[in-house]
């Protein structure tokens, strides 16, 4: 419930920047994702996400937000991405290495 409780606040705060509409958000005990996106516009979060520090965590709410506009990693999707963060790729590199030791 805290982890529910952290991404639907932090969606509703972000995607007053975006405007996306969200279908559902789960959250999950998924083991190699820390989130999805589905072309209905769910989005699914990993429960461990509440244990990342907040930069992370905005990173990958802000990620799988930007996969309701765009479902894939394309230029526009990384754009829409750097759009509330510029220093996604830091971001990135930071969350693979936790990944690797959780």
């Amino acid at each position: 419930e805290m982890a529910r409780t952290l991404v639907e606040n932090r969606l509703f705060v972000i995607n007053k920047y975006y405007g996306f509409r969200i279908n559902r958000v789960a959250i999950k005990n998924t083991v190699t994702r820390w989130g999805s996106c589905s072309s209905k516009g769910n989005l699914n979060f990993n429960y461990k996400i509440i244990d990342l520090p907040k930069e992370l965590q905005d990173y990958i709410i802000i990620h799988e937000l930007c996969h309701l506009k765009e479902l894939n990693h394309s230029p526009k999707f990384w754009k829409l991405v750097s759009q509330t963060i510029p220093n996604y790729k830091e971001l990135r590199k930071k969350l693979k290495e936790k990944s690797r030791k959780i």
